[in-house]
């Protein structure tokens, strides 16, 4: 090749091979050349510029005549105004984009004096620490890939597994700490909300929650940089809440990108002032000599200022959860039930909603191949039908198998966060059954990573109301058609049984209640959501099922557990609308209406004592049973909805009976 070939008016030279004539060209690259000094300058060619902005409120006029400087300072004076301190006057001085990324250029801040924006030194803006004088970086809306350079450069335990998502550990939490949580009692909700026994919410006072809120925004103000996401929650844009999530770990930004409803760039323009902000400063303790505080771990929602406090927790499940507590308390308020359940639709539109706790098959019978999924945890109830709360789904990983969980197991790919997982150190592959930072792993995904997914997540109003009950005392039948009246009772329970393995030898079956299937999350009385749910269902003709998923024959020891195969034949006589139509008898001390015949499911199980060889041990068993829903609920007797307790005697009436024989 010549050393000096030709040169073309642009590009680089024409390559010219040795043995070919000189107008043969093997190659002729005729773009301008790279600009670029540096590998810093190249780099930044990479990226194309786009970033979401939006505005605060009070902005009007088309966003088109907007400069994308005037966004971005719009948008950082939103957040300011989210960060800002009880105790000054303003929020904190905040800059766009990553720290690291800044090091060969002066900040710009969000505040101008006049027309001119203030541009402070870069010795200012890296070592002065004082919060009144540093500047924090905001990391706004990143997507997941951004979000993933974010965590492995500066997160430790942050790794890529072989399937591309991103494993992370969540610290000394990794689980829920209910018995940490607090709700303000403050004038605008203290009279509607549930207080005292059997409550969740367990109160503080205003005062307090403001010594939090100011150690939490103290706390992220203090940092190089804080992440923040504006999302939605509620697929129906009717009842749809606007939250804003600051916090300090890439983690904890791309679970809820994954697990709120993702804005479009154009709805990021409107989106104005949120209706709820969560802090999550977990990484951060709460003072412990602080009145209400049993720990340093603190979570904290005060209604009446629409905010939520994370202190001494990294579990990201406690965000998920906060929110869905406000839910609970927002969505009656405007006539919307909302509810913790999957949801499901088939091809002709008839929904069907599945409550059950942990170990029940809520998830597995709810993903069905043949149906379209809503959602799987999270749903709202309202005149135009239900629509999932979430954007994403939150699924245990222990014990996940690609043979049990094909859906599950597929969506954990690129953008997933895997919590707390043990992987091989060589080949990232996941070991989904050790234990040995916790049972409770986790994968959050978008919900459109699941095939058979309904996107928009809403549907008609359900016409089947499915409770789900892993029974291991082996005496509730495999499924029972209830009254309204039934519905509310055992709604209200929220019945499961677990089998005490934790000690050898032991195996007697614990019976679990669970209010409204999710006592940890509800605030208000469980009979106000129970109401809500009759009147829905009356009014839509929706039928309600209680389906036993646990034993048959015996209880948990001597009895098997029920086949999932006649389950899923159950499920399908339900979808289809032909149990509706079968003959039914009724139990004793529960009153269950039971039906003689369902295609493909034995008739001899339908009826439990027909599977015990022990008849008198069937007794014993069911009068234990129904002793222990009776003493359950007792704590709900003295709520009155209206002037008297017309209401609760009603539901009462509806569980279990005794002094009655049982016949054969």
């Amino acid at each position: 090749m010549e050393k000096n070939g030709p040169v073309r008016s642009r590009g680089l030279a024409k390559i010219q091979m040795p043995g070919h004539h000189s107008s043969e060209v093997c190659h002729d690259d005729s773009t301008p050349p790279v600009r670029a000094q540096t590998i810093e300058e190249l780099h930044s060619l990479q990226k194309k510029k786009s970033a979401p902005t939006t505005p605060i409120r009070g902005t009007l006029g088309a966003f088109a005549s907007i400069s994308e400087e005037d966004r971005y300072q719009q948008q950082l004076q939103s957040i300011s105004a989210s960060l800002a301190s009880l105790t000054r006057e303003t929020g904190p001085k905040l800059l766009r984009g990553d720290p690291a990324a800044r090091s060969g250029e002066s900040p710009r801040v969000s505040t101008n004096v006049g027309n001119q924006s203030y541009t402070p030194s870069l010795s200012l803006s890296l070592a002065v620490s004082d919060s009144s004088l540093k500047f924090t970086h905001v990391l706004y809306n990143l997507s997941p890939a951004e979000l993933y350079e974010q965590a492995i450069k500066y997160e430790k335990g942050s790794f890529i597994t072989w399937t591309g998502a991103l494993a992370t550990l969540s610290g000394a939490k990794t689980g829920r700490a209910p018995r940490d949580k607090r709700v303000v009692k403050e004038k605008t909700s203290e009279d509607e909300l549930w207080w005292g026994k059997g409550s969740p919410n367990i109160e503080m006072d205003e005062q307090t929650f403001l010594v939090n809120r100011e150690r939490a925004v103290d706390y992220l103000n203090s940092l190089d940089k804080v992440y923040v996401n504006d999302q939605f929650l509620n697929w129906d844009p009717e009842y749809r809440l606007k939250v804003r999530i600051v916090s300090a770990r890439a983690y904890h930004s791309l679970f809820m990108h994954n697990m709120c409803i993702r804005p479009t760039p154009e709805e990021l323009e409107n989106f104005g002032t949120p209706d709820f902000t969560i802090y999550n400063a977990g990484q951060f303790p709460c003072n412990r000599y602080t009145h209400y505080m049993t720990s340093s771990t603190s979570i904290d929602l005060n209604l009446g200022r629409r905010e939520m406090v994370i202190l001494g927790t990294q579990y990201a499940g406690e965000m998920k959860k906060g929110l869905f507590s406000v839910m609970h308390y927002l969505m009656p308020q405007r006539r919307v039930l909302s509810l913790h359940s999957g949801c499901n639709v088939g091809k002709d539109g008839d929904v069907a909603l599945f409550f059950g706790l942990s170990g029940t098959g809520k998830t597995t019978l709810s993903t069905d191949h043949n149906r379209y999924l809503i959602g799987d945890d999270e749903h709202c109830w309202s005149e135009n039908g239900v629509s999932n709360i979430e954007g994403g789904c939150y699924a245990k990983c222990i014990d996940l198998s690609e043979e049990k969980e094909p859906d599950i197991w597929n969506a954990i790919k690129f953008g997933t966060v895997l919590e707390n997982v043990v992987f091989d150190e060589h080949t990232r592959e996941v070991d989904y059954s050790d234990k040995s930072v916790t049972e409770n792993t986790r994968a959050a995904y978008p919900i459109e990573y699941i095939p058979n997914a309904k996107i928009p997540c809403v549907g008609p109003h359900p016409k089947n109301v499915i409770l789900l009950a892993c029974d291991a005392f082996g005496v509730l039948p495999p499924v029972s058609k209830l009254s309204l009246a039934q519905t509310m009772y055992h709604f209200i329970s929220g019945y499961t049984a677990l089998v005490a393995g934790t000690e050898e030898g032991v195996k007697e079956p614990q019976a679990t209640f669970s209010a409204c299937f999710g006592a940890a999350f509800i605030m208000l009385h469980p009979t106000k959501y129970a109401a809500m749910l009759a009147e829905k269902m009356q009014d839509h003709g929706a039928t309600g099922w209680l389906v036993n998923t646990g034993w048959s024959g015996g209880s948990y020891g001597s009895g098997n557990r029920i086949k999932l195969a006649y389950t899923r034949k159950i499920i399908d006589a339900i979808h289809s609308g032909t149990l509706l139509e079968a003959t039914y008898t009724k139990t004793e001390v529960f009153g269950l209406e039971i039906p003689t015949d369902i295609e493909g499911v034995p008739s001899e199980i339908l009826n439990p004592i027909n599977t015990w060889s022990d008849q008198d041990a069937y007794k014993d068993t069911l009068l234990k049973l129904g002793g222990l829903f009776k003493k359950n609920f007792e704590v709900f007797l003295n709520y009155k909805i209206g002037e008297d307790n017309k209401l609760t005697e009603e539901i009462l009436a509806a569980g279990p009976v005794f002094g009655i024989e049982i016949c054969d």
